[in-house]
């Protein structure tokens, strides 16, 4: 610890030191919080109008304008003062000179602190080192900071606290901000990318009867007028393909969905997905699909389709890989058949890896355990993999060639699972006979099986088109795109264990 930590000031003193100066403020007849003052444009307006303009340009203007932002920085020279504002749009010097604003309105600005919010009104100059300035003839306080922004005193470096206080880590950090503002990009360009193909946004049930259409753990709640328990949903998708019996033949929906499970660099229990569905569609479609989406969005968000993720430069144009689920254990897991193919030796070999192994597990589960540990590593550039084993895809269409396997592919990108998709299952018997093989499941101690849905088995009754459909995490595409390591990075809030206080 160096002598200058040692001597500065604690938290405590500060914020009392705050309250002394606002104190100050309110003996002089200065509102701490008022609602009057109003800006003519923002400062990122402002820098893109007039950023490139000569001083002489400038001062011939002498344009007239108000903003508004939190003070950032400040340097003090007696009867005037250099400081930075930031609003959601830039940052841009502010000079204020004891001359232009008057003795007594000068010493109440003296008063005001880093983390402030104020109005500026006054007019634009560069200074000797040719920066942007706004020469201010008034300085208002538009909200008191009773906080001292956090590198005041020990910095926001902590992991935890810039998650835990993620509205001083979008103050303080520049990349926090750029990685929701592209966040929202992302969101934007492929909502306009299936609207461009004719899909139709629709928006379903949160709370679901029956937590449904994928395997996982759900949130349990409770309907009091009702008198009956719902649960959040883990999934849209049984929804969405009642939509397409009801005669949607393209719908899609980008929500959050809810799973009760743990917590790491790439789950979050709140999570966001887009789910789409194409009706007369099948599984090798969407990956057409698929690779043109990641393509073109990587392309409109970062300029170009190579993606530098941890390291890795990731190729969203002639990267892709294609390769069945057995092949990939075989070629990239290193798995010979004879292993893979017989429960006992798949056994033995997921409980050598250190996977737990249910009684009476199906044969299909235990090579996808061989998988998330021997091959989902690997992955690195784009692979759809697919043909799935049936026993893990409820949901999915069996392979007309092979009913052992399904029509399904899964998305990996740098080691984690992007994306899922398949071709529907349309057949109400089928289903019928899946769910109750699900239900036995989860009578004998599977917590993620599938539910048995009778109104989704109604709806199949009266016939839904051949579909694919696919589900992508975009909090995982938003990792990938802004080189972010964990989905923390990535949710503005995402779900952390209590404060504890003191």
């Amino acid at each position: 610890m160096t002598q200058d930590q040692i001597n500065a000031p604690t938290e405590k003193q500060l914020l009392r030191h705050r309250k002394e100066k606002a104190q100050f403020l309110l003996d002089a007849g200065i509102s701490l919080y008022p609602n009057d003052f109003r800006r003519s444009a923002e400062i990122g307006d402002v820098l893109t109008a007039h950023g490139d303009k000569s001083e002489e340009a400038l001062a011939q203007e002498a344009l007239a304008l108000a903003v508004c932002g939190r003070i950032m920085a400040h340097r003090s020279f007696g009867k005037a003062t250099f400081f930075h504002i930031q609003d959601a749009t830039g940052r841009v010097q502010v000079y204020a000179q004891r001359d232009d604003l008057g003795a007594d309105n000068y010493s109440i600005f003296k008063k005001f602190e880093i983390g402030d919010i104020v109005g500026v009104a006054g007019t634009l100059f560069r200074t000797k080192t040719g920066e942007l300035t706004v020469k201010s003839s008034e300085v208002r306080l538009l909200s008191k900071s009773m906080r001292p922004l956090p590198e005041k005193y020990h910095g926001l470096k902590d992991v935890e606290t810039r998650y835990r206080q993620r509205y001083v880590d979008l103050l303080v950090n520049d990349r926090a901000r750029e990685i929701f503002r592209k966040r929202t990009a992302i969101v934007q360009f492929i909502r306009k990318f299936l609207n461009e193909r004719h899909f139709l946004e629709v928006e379903t049930p949160m709370m679901q009867p029956i937590a449904g259409g994928a395997t996982a753990k759900p949130f349990r709640t409770h309907h009091n007028a009702l008198d009956m328990d719902l649960f959040l949903r883990i999934a849209p998708e049984l929804y969405l393909k009642r939509l397409l019996v009801g005669g949607f033949d393209r719908v899609y929906e980008i929500n959050r969905n809810f799973r009760n499970e743990g917590i790491d660099t790439r789950h979050n229990p709140e999570f966001t997905m887009i789910e789409f569905y194409w009706a007369y569609a099948t599984f090798v479609d969407l990956m057409d699909l698929t690779q043109e989406l990641f393509r073109d969005l990587a392309q409109a968000v970062n300029g170009t389709h190579l993606v530098e993720y941890q390291g890795e430069v990731i190729d969203l144009q002639d990267g892709w890989v294609r390769m069945p689920f057995h092949a990939a254990l075989e070629k990239i897991g290193g798995v010979s058949p004879e292993v893979y193919r017989d429960y006992g030796k798949c056994k033995d070999l997921a409980m050598k890896l250190g996977e737990t192994v249910q009684k009476n597990e199906k044969l299909g589960k235990l090579q996808a355990k061989l998988f998330d540990n021997l091959v989902e590593p690997k992955l690195i550039q784009p692979h759809f993999i697919y043909h799935y084993p049936t026993d893990i895809s409820p949901l999915s269409r069996k392979n007309d060639q092979n009913p052992e396997i399904t029509d399904r592919f899964e998305l990996f990108i740098c080691g984690q699972e992007m994306a899922n998709a398949f071709s529907e299952l349309n057949d109400p018997y089928d289903q019928k006979a899946r769910f109750e093989e699900q239900v036995r499941e989860k009578a004998a101690g599977d917590d993620e099986a599938h539910a048995m849905d009778e109104d989704y088995i109604r709806a199949l009754e009266y016939g839904m088109p051949p579909a694919a459909g696919q589900g992508i995490g975009i909090d995982r595409l938003v990792m990938l795109l802004t080189d972010s390591p964990s989905i923390r990075e990535v949710i503005l809030f995402p779900l952390l264990r209590p404060e504890i206080a003191g």
